[in-house]
């Protein structure tokens, strides 16, 4: 499968991340990016790297986006990938091992998350489909991310990719802020029947970060991973509180 595999990754300013991401694609013949007119040594660092191509546009949605990266590939099969993203020894050699002649046209993995390099015992993080069939599938908007559509049979993938963000938490806190904005503007247009019940308790705002942050130390046993799970623990309910407090300023700025 590995052969018939192109990553597509997006860069924006990812210059602390894309070369642990880099370092372990080292058997992709090619590896296209999408960058957003980064200005810092995000370009630099891609050039270390000659089986990569870079293609720059300027970021409008993430669906849009992705979509323009898959324009880009030419191979049959697509391994999507956030810049922070770094896939395991474990997932190349389940990759490696599947069959590309079966009903199965996209696959997901599961997602450890880490703190200064340290995954996490359990995180909030949901499967996401990152292996797929380049012409049975597209990308739609989806709140602050987007959603990946494939048509046909889907399965799961045993091994994990670790999610580890190493920007700076004021990087973090800008883009939370810009992601939360969009988040509001899902969770006020879309009806209360087509929303999950974890954005429905979202929507409660007072409670909502208090009960994530039980969650993740508590219910997902963060608790045991110590600074690092009270860190990622305390990140998720600043995120929340800034979708909360979004939120009330939404309502209040609505009634004036």
């Amino acid at each position: 499968m590995l052969e018939k595999t192109t990553p597509l990754i997006l860069t924006y300013n990812e210059a602390p991340n894309i070369q642990r991401t880099l370092q372990q694609l080292t058997w992709a013949k090619t590896i296209v990016v999408i960058d957003s007119y980064s200005t810092d040594e995000t370009l630099e660092i891609l050039k270390l790297y000659p089986q990569v191509q870079v293609f720059q546009r300027k970021f409008d949605t993430h669906a849009t986006q992705w979509n323009y990266g898959l324009e880009q590939v030419t191979s049959e099969w697509v391994l999507s990938l956030d810049a922070d993203y770094s896939v395991t020894n474990e997932l190349i050699a389940e990759i490696k091992a599947l069959q590309t002649d079966t009903e199965i046209n996209g696959y997901f993995a599961k997602f450890k998350y880490c703190v200064f390099g340290k995954p996490l015992r359990g995180t909030i993080l949901p499967p996401r489909q990152v292996l797929f069939r380049k012409d049975k599938s597209t990308y739609i908007d989806d709140g602050h991310t987007q959603l990946l559509q494939v048509n046909g049979k889907s399965a799961i993938l045993s091994a994990y990719i670790h999610h580890d963000d190493r920007k700076p938490l004021t990087r973090w806190l800008w883009a939370q802020d810009r992601y939360m904005i969009i988040e509001v503007k899902k969770l006020t247009q879309t009806p209360d029947n087509e929303i999950s019940i974890g954005d429905r308790i979202r929507k409660q705002k007072i409670i909502a970060p208090f009960i994530i942050l039980f969650y993740c130390l508590i219910l997902k046993g963060g608790i045991f991973d110590g600074w690092h799970g009270w860190y990622y623990a305390f990140q998720r309910m600043l995120a929340e509180t800034l979708l909360s407090i979004r939120l009330i300023e939404f309502e209040k700025l609505q009634k004036q």
